[in-house]
């Protein structure tokens, strides 16, 4: 690769590098052409981008961004999985696919600004995805309502029972 080219592709990674919600550290060596183009077609659905890049281009490439705490990580084969919407996704994507591979093997992340191990990058993919948890939210959020109303209608209803408990004894003694 000619410097003019290195130059090109550490300032497109730059300005990825700016943008991402997620980062992920892999190291993909031993796997074949066939097993990462089915990675990379399985994150791509997930809004990801998987690439990889060699160490020194990484290193200035994530200059004056949030990746430069991962820089001790920049260390033999390397692949780099960048994420710009829903994370859960892109981890439950990438677990799986280290479990069913053992040669992809996950070193670290970077999830706003934050180091994350493979650990709890493991806990994130556990979570429901995005939808779940606004269906949660919102289920939630309705039997709030819902409670308030039965209980401010408790006492306009106690009322009319009463008043109709009443008129019945009224009605039996005449």
């Amino acid at each position: 690769m000619d410097r003019k080219t290195k130059e090109q592709v550490v300032a497109e990674l730059h300005e990825k590098l700016k943008h991402f919600n997620l980062a992920v550290l892999t190291n993909c060596s031993g796997m074949n052409v066939e097993k990462i183009t089915t990675l990379r077609n399985a994150l791509r659905k997930t809004d990801t981008e998987l690439r990889v890049v060699k160490n020194t281009l990484l290193r200035i490439a994530s200059k004056e961004t949030d990746l430069t705490g991962l820089q001790e990580h920049f260390k033999g084969p390397l692949a780099i999985a960048l994420n710009y919407s829903d994370v859960v996704e892109t981890a439950k994507v990438l677990i799986d696919f280290a479990k069913k591979n053992a040669e992809l093997e996950i070193r670290a992340g970077m999830l706003n600004g934050k180091v994350i191990t493979s650990e709890q990058l493991n806990s994130l993919a556990t979570l429901p995805s995005r939808e779940i948890l606004l269906g949660k939210l919102l289920s939630v959020l309705i039997g709030v309502q819902t409670g308030l109303v039965i209980v401010l209608s408790a006492i306009p209803r106690s009322i009319v029972q009463v008043l109709d408990a009443y008129r019945v004894k009224k009605e039996t003694t005449n």
